[in-house]
Parts: structure tokens; sequence; C-alpha cells
């Protein structure tokens, strides 16, 4: 404990004004005098209050819509029975304009409330045993689960019963309420699928086998933008699973940073001191000289819903309901828990992809199901690009949103279907963020969009950073930004390529995950983001110019063998002939002089295209290409 008390001492020399804030009073003196502030109005509500302590009990005053809240509702294990969605359905069809949000986390966000009916909302809410409480600000948030779990084919280990009992520790618990330094966000996952994005969170309890015994290895510090790293911690029982949380939860709350606020998760301790040393501390303040890791075998993500369907234990069907960008309405709660109800079990699941499923659906009366007007509005199987759409809140619903975020992911869905149309054994995972701070995870989807402000002839508009390469099956992986500040309306041009040479060149039922591993990866993150404009201008101008990837440009990762194989690809195409009569290693022998220029208006070829294709071919100046790439933004006007 000896090196958590330093690292603590050397960042405690001040306090962030959240943690100033926090000693002003005890949270439940904010949450004890909602009936007032209902009586009073808004104006009552003093502004701590507002800014902060409301917001643990997942009650948020949003500046993007004045005098109304959001309320986010706990959701464990995104698990709803049949009167918990008959009522949550209610509160928003009669005080929330008959809207929600499903959200990154499986759980459930009511919008447009008045403080006058906050305390008649907390009340249904907690007579089918549901709760706000502690979802917001520096607490312990709604745990993910796999949403099939013991009804999973693939489960292994039963994790519901194991997640109630975590959550025990903090909830209603006076004790833990803004206690942490920051939020703290848990995952636990018994089965093969990562149905839960389970490496991404703070503590991760992932399945895992240890000389024959079925158990859980611990990972820690996962958080936007990071996977949580392997304590080597293996847990064999619920009880050494408790025991292990209570420690991390207590060091965190005792030794974690309260100076700066962008720098006091977990990650940062860790960061701070080796996972190491965090993974001795555990086992010193639990008492329980834990053994090493077994082996992981949370590994794949999950294929077969992506059907439509999911085959349970039971032998009746989980049914998925595409909800695009998570936007949903109390109304069609109702009815998707009524018609769970008529067909099933009547238990409802919401995932991390903002999808809904009805659990417990017979076979035989699947096609009765299907018919019914629900799956007119969201579908069954909407598209690839809508099945594993996942889109937070955006700028009308947050003061952080850069970009709308769920009318431009929806858009762009819609977009990629009309125009490239995939096998249905295709899969994309479109991930999309309204601003850095990354509630959409776009940095763990196949395509990850991250909101942004960009400029066309120097006007400021909507953009996005576009990243490639994350991934949730294995141990997870951060994907990579290949195009950077690129205006929004353009971008689905961009995204129309990519998806172009997936098609293209996609084996048999594979996913956009493996086709980036087996192809995508051989190339520069500057050569495939040019590759993406690139092969856009070329549409864009109907050029007869056959350029792709794989077997058109073979690379190898060297940014200088990419531009010059492309350049001389290009000019081949336009001139008919090779640039050079001799070049090897990419070199050319003969001087760039001795290249033909090319006649703009003969071969139909803007000026500015060709004189870029001459650098690329040119040894002196073709490194300047890939960074006059924004180039390519005013030709697809």
């Amino acid at each position: 404990m000896k090196i958590l008390e330093e690292a603590y001492k050397n960042r405690s020399s001040k306090l962030n004004k959240v943690e100033k804030t926090k000693n002003l009073k005890n949270p439940l003196s904010a949450y004890e005098k909602i009936e007032q502030f209902a009586k009073d109005g808004y104006e009552s509500i003093p502004a701590e209050d507002k800014g902060y302590f409301l917001k643990c009990f997942g009650i948020f005053d949003k500046a993007a819509t004045p005098n109304q809240f959001m309320m986010r509702v706990r959701i464990p294990g995104g698990r709803l029975n049949y009167n918990q969605a008959q009522a949550i359905g209610g509160i928003a069809k009669e005080f929330g304009k008959d809207y929600m949000d499903l959200t990154t986390r499986a759980q459930i966000e009511l919008r447009y409330l008045s403080i006058e009916n906050i305390p008649e909302i907390l009340k249904r809410l907690k007579s089918v045993d549901t709760t706000s409480f502690q979802t917001g600000v520096d607490n312990f948030r709604g745990i993910v689960a796999d949403p099939f779990d013991e009804f999973g084919y693939d489960n292994i280990l039963p994790s519901h019963n194991l997640l109630l009992k975590l959550q025990e520790k903090f909830l209603y618990n006076r004790e833990w309420i803004s206690a942490l330094p920051r939020k703290f966000n848990t995952s636990i996952s018994g089965s093969i699928a990562n149905r839960c994005n389970v490496f991404g969170h703070d503590c991760c309890f992932v399945l895992a086998q240890k000389d024959g015994i079925y158990g859980y290895n611990m990972y820690l510090g996962g958080k936007v933008g990071k996977i949580a790293k392997d304590a080597d911690i293996f847990l064999e029982s619920d009880e050494d699973v408790l025991k292990a949380y209570e420690a991390i939860t207590e060091i965190f709350k005792k030794y974690g940073f309260r100076d700066n606020r962008n720098r006091n998760r977990l990650f940062f301790l860790i960061e701070s001191v080796g996972i190491e040393n965090i993974a001795k501390a555990i086992k010193e303040y639990a008492k329980i000289d834990f053994p090493t890791a077994g082996a992981t075998l949370t590994r794949m993500h999950n294929q077969t819903a992506d059907q439509g369907k999911t085959l349970l234990r039971d032998k009746t069907f989980a049914i998925n309901t595409v909800v695009l960008a998570g936007i949903f309405t109390g109304t069609d709660m109702i009815e998707a828990s009524n018609l769970a109800q008529k067909y099933g079990s009547g238990d409802l699941r919401v995932d991390i992809e903002q999808n809904l499923y009805l659990m417990g659906i017979k076979k035989d009366h699947i096609d009765a199901l299907l018919k019914e007007n629900l799956y007119k509005k969201y579908k069954n199987i909407s598209s690839t690009y809508a099945n594993n759409l996942i889109a937070c809140a955006g700028e009308e619903h947050c003061q952080f949103g850069v970009i709308p975020n769920k009318p431009d992911a929806i858009e762009m869905a819609k977009y990629l279907e009309e125009k490239v149309p995939l096998p249905s054994d295709s899969k994309i995972r479109m991930y999309w963020s309204g601003c850095v701070k990354g509630c959409g995870l776009h940095d763990l989807g196949d395509i990850g969009f991250e909101g942004c402000k960009a400029k066309v002839n120097g006007v400021g508009e909507y953009g996005v950073h576009i990243h490639i390469g994350g991934k949730v099956g294995g141990h997870a992986r951060i994907g990579s930004s290949i195009l950077k500040g690129v205006p929004l309306r353009f971008s689905k041009y961009y995204v129309e390529s990519l998806v172009l040479e997936y098609r293209r060149l996609k084996q048999k039922s594979e996913s956009f995950e493996e086709f980036n591993t087996r192809v995508l990866a051989q190339y520069s993150k500057a050569c495939i983001g040019f590759m993406m404009m690139l092969l856009a201008y070329i549409r864009k101008h109907n050029l007869d110019i056959d350029i792709g990837f794989k077997e058109r440009v073979k690379t190898g990762q060297n940014e200088n063998f990419e531009i010059f194989e492309i350049g001389r690809t290009l000019y081949k195409a336009i001139v008919k002939e090779e640039p050079y009569d001799i070049y090897e290693n990419f070199t050319p022998i003969k001087s760039i002089w001795g290249v033909k220029t090319i006649n703009f208006k003969k071969e139909n070829i803007e000026e500015k295209f060709a004189q870029m294709i001459l650098k690329m071919i040119d040894q002196k100046n073709r490194a300047v290409v890939f960074s006059e790439i924004s180039q390519f933004v005013e030709w697809c006007e």
C-alpha cells in the first residue's frame, strides 16, 4: 500500500472544483428536498443541486433543454421484466414526450421531464423495483453483462445473481453515494460471446478457466479510448469476486486522485503505480492470495443475433428489434412488453448496441410476432449497417455534443444500405460519438465516428474524425484514426469507398473486423484514408480508373512505397503506359523530367489531380502527398 500512498500524496496538493462542491453537503440532502423542489418550481433549486447533487440520483438538468431534466434509469444487466417495461414506458409517455433513449451501457434515459413530475416518476420506478439512484457523476454506474446470460447456449457461468450481489455493495448505501473520485463502470460476463463490451470498463470480470475450474479473470482500468489491463488475478468463486470487488473499490475510494478531474479515473491510478502493484494491493486488502489468471474464454463477438433471432437454452428464441441509434418511445416499450407477454416470457433485454430483445419466443410464434406493427416500424433485421449501429445523444441532448450525431448515424446507415447493399453474412459495427468523450464507443467500432468541427474554404461546419480497427472479440482493441476533421456531409462518400472494397474482397461470412485484420492491416493509416478519398473522387468524376486495395495496390505499411505504387497505378491507368522505363525499390531510375506530363483536357483529368499524381511518382516530392489529402474535400463537392 506504500506505493499507493505515495502516488496519492503526490497528487493531493489541491482538489478540483467538483470535489469542493461535494464537500458542501451530503448528496441525500438534495434528494430529500425533491418534493419541495417540485412544489416550489425549477427556479427554487440551488445551483449546486442542479449542477451536481441531483445527478447522483440520475436526475440531470440539461442545458440543451432548459428547465427540463433527463433521468437515467438503472437496468442491471440490461434486464427488464414486464412490469418494469410497462412502468418505464408509461412514464415516458405521460411525462417525457413519449421519448426514451436506449444507451450504450444497456440503460434507459428518459427526457423532457419537469421537476414537478419527478417525485411521481421516482415513486413509479420504486413500485417496480427500479431506480435512478447513483447513475450519474462520481458513483458506481449500472453494471453491464451478457443480456442473455444463463439463457445463452454459450454461457458457462450464469452471472446475474452475482451482478446483483456486486450492486448491493453500493446501491442505496449512504457511505458510497458520491464517495468515489470519479465514476466507476463495472462489467461481468460468464459467456463465450462478448455481448457487453466486457473489456471496456474500470473493473471487468471475464469468463476464464484454470486447472479445470471455471471462474473469472479480473481486468482493470478500461475507459473510453482504453481497454482494461489484465490484473493477472483468477477468481474461482462468487465469494472471491465479491472480495476482489470490495478491495478494488475501497482502494480507488481511498487512493484515487481528486485533483485534475480529467485524470481521476481508475486508469490513471493504475498508470501511476502499475497494474502489478494494484494487484498486490487487492490481495493485501482482501487477505487472499488469489491465483494468477487463467485462460480468458470470452473471445467471440455475438454473431447469431445478427440474423434477428438467437436460440436459447430452453429452445425458445430471443428476437431482435433494431432500434436505430437507440431512439425509442414509451408507447413502443409498452407494445414490446405486451408482445413479449403475448408470444413469450414477457421479459425484454437491452444490449449495448442500443437494440431490444423480446425473450422466450417459441419457434412457432415467431412469424406471427414479426407481422405485428412494432416490426413494421423497427424491423427485426434492418441492414448490415443498422443492426450494429451505436450513436450517443449528440448536441440536441448533450451539452458536450459537437454534431447532431444520432441523425447523422441514421443517415449514413440508410445511404450505405442504398448504395452498397451487402450479403446477409456481412457484419459492420458503425459506432458514433458526438464528441471526444466517446460515449458512442467510436474507438471500438469497425468504423468509428467522433464528432468535431471541420472547415471548408475557411468556413466552419460539422465534421468527424473517422476511425477503423476497433475490436470486441479476443481481448478487444482500440481503433485508429485514419481521417481527421472530415466535413460531415462528405464522410458518407469516403466510407462508401471502404465498404465497396469490403464487399469486393470479403470472404464468405467474413465480418468487417476480420476483413480489417486480413486486408486493411497491411496498409498504413494514411494510405487507407487517402484511398477512401481517392476512390470517392474517382466515382464522383466518373473516371475510368481501376484501383483499390489488395491485389491492385501492394504496399506493406511503408508510406513512401504506398504513395509511389498508387501514383504509378493512376498514371498507367490515365496515360496507358508505365511512367518510367526502369525503377526498383520504388525509386525511379530516370529523372521525373523524363515522365510525360498528363494532357489534362484530352484525358478529362483536372490539373490539380494530375499534378498530385506526378508528385506521387516523383522521388523528391511524393512525401508530401498524404499530407495534402484535405484537397479532396473541395473536389467531392
